[in-house]
């Protein structure tokens, strides 16, 4: 599934969406979790805290907020965020200045599936709500293993579709009725909006996903279920 359905790579059409959903992101982004996205991603820094990591890469780092988080709680981590998308890094770095966290949080223009890192450099690698959006998940997944030292971990929050009957038709009602519309007619991009919550349902099962994941080598693959299976909290080793 691509955003525009043209010609171009998924890769090229992601990083097109989100350099013109940008401007908006951040406000839609938590008016249409209603905030809980905040949640998830507290949770997710207290895991990775509770690793000691030195050197952390935030992979689809968007505007920042998962890499401020760890920066703010992990003040003697060194944190990378990496993005495909300028504009979005563009939004993360103001964000940043303002923050006061220029020596805690380097950004980069980067693609997943070619980290411009050497072999072993990472103790941690952290994706949220990013790795739905690669171009080739398998791909990606091996670069990040790469670059992982040997007992890195990779941390990855993402949405998945609830189990729950109940849960599933009100989820599936508030996306098609509210955040598509809603998210539409404030960024000025339907089909930003359409793909983000059709691309949650083509993305693979929290089983599959971990399959993959031992797949391209990582093991002790495990889940975390988020509000009643609305997202996923999965922690590998390499």
């Amino acid at each position: 599934m691509k955003p525009y359905n043209t010609d171009k790579s998924k890769k090229e059409e992601v990083r097109e969406m989100f350099d013109n959903i940008a401007p908006t992101y951040d406000r839609l982004n938590h008016i249409l979790s209603l905030s809980i996205d905040k949640i998830w991603r507290r949770r997710v820094v207290r895991k990775v805290r509770r690793m000691k990591p030195q050197r952390v890469m935030d992979l689809a780092t968007g505007t920042g907020d998962l890499a401020i988080q760890m920066a703010k709680r992990m003040p003697k981590a060194r944190i990378m965020g990496v993005d495909l998308s300028e504009k979005m890094l563009a939004v993360a770095a103001e964000k940043v200045r303002r923050k006061g966290l220029d020596d805690h949080i380097a950004l980069y223009q980067g693609d997943a599936e070619q980290l411009d890192v050497t072999d072993g450099l990472l103790d941690v690698v952290t994706i949220a709500f990013g790795v739905r959006n690669f171009g080739n998940l398998e791909q990606g997944l091996s670069e990040i293993f790469r670059a992982l030292r040997s007992g890195g971990h990779i941390v990855v929050l993402e949405f998945s579709t609830p189990r729950n009957p109940l849960i599933r038709w009100a989820y599936k009602l508030y996306s098609n009725h509210i955040m598509k519309p809603v998210g539409g007619m404030i960024s000025k991009d339907n089909k930003a909006y359409d793909y983000l919550p059709d691309s949650i349902v083509e993305f693979a099962s929290p089983e599959r996903f971990m399959e993959i994941l031992q797949g391209v080598g990582f093991s002790k693959c495990r889940r975390y279920s988020q509000s009643f299976g609305i997202a996923q909290i999965y922690i590998a080793e390499k």
